[in-house]
């Protein structure tokens, strides 16, 4: 039987706004390797077969990632887009030829190998899967003028992260909708195939660790993460 295809597409093209500085967040250092280098390390080592690095720095990546840490998973860099929706949709152009695909943002750079393996494995079974956490604190919606209107049942909300893993043809119909109708408000990879209605999509446990990395608070966080798991392995 022919080995079904895995790739895992890693978005490292935004832009960094909320961290400020010069130096974009994919790039900064942590725990002395460019904060993006750490999740493509766990791409690398884990089942899926190849690796699309979307990023607008593709000699950079190149040189200073992909050949220095010897990534030779990453097969192609593709350049983003204007918007998320955009980079991913460039990053499944480029997959085309692969079974299932798991979309992920570099700037989360405390993915494990469990959460690979357990992405694969449900993906397989459900064709369309996120990963997430349950939230820890009461979550409520307001108005349009900041007064608390409802409070979401906390049991059944969660926060969500990636990777998120799909079927290739199922992600790809969902983006070339996407693509077509450009719908306001589609934050996520589930929430494009929420929005053509074509799957369910599962959600798996990931990580209260798995943190995207955003602001300068966030890479106070990560660096404390690092020196942990420094502690422990010394």
């Amino acid at each position: 039987m022919e080995k079904e295809k895995i790739t895992a597409i890693v978005l490292a093209g935004g832009s960094g706004k909320r961290m400020g500085g010069g130096l974009k967040k994919q790039y900064l250092s942590l725990g002395g390797q460019p904060l993006l280098s750490h999740s493509l390390r766990v791409f690398q080592e884990s089942r899926v077969d190849e690796i699309v690095l979307v990023s607008n720095e593709e000699a950079y990546c190149q040189e200073e990632i992909v050949e220095k840490y010897g990534f030779d998973k990453v097969k192609r860099i593709v350049p983003g887009g204007a918007e998320r929706h955009d980079s991913v949709y460039a990053g499944l152009l480029a997959a085309s030829g692969c079974r299932y695909v798991l979309i992920h943002d570099g700037a989360r750079p405390f993915l494990t190998q469990g959460i690979v393996d357990d992405a694969v494995s449900t993906v397989r079974r459900y064709q369309a899967c996120a990963v997430g956490v349950p939230v820890k604190d009461t979550i409520k919606l307001s108005d349009q003028e900041g007064f608390a209107q409802s409070t979401i049942e906390r049991a059944r909300a969660w926060q969500i992260q990636t990777p998120q893993a799909f079927s290739y043809d199922l992600i790809l119909k969902a983006y070339q909708k996407l693509m077509k109708e450009r719908p306001t408000g589609i934050t996520d990879d589930a929430m494009a195939v929420e929005y053509g209605r074509f799957a369910k999509v599962k959600l798996i446990l990931g990580s209260y660790e798995n943190i995207k990395v955003t602001t300068p608070e966030d890479i106070v966080i990560a660096e404390a993460f690092c020196a942990r798991a420094a502690l422990r392995q010394s």
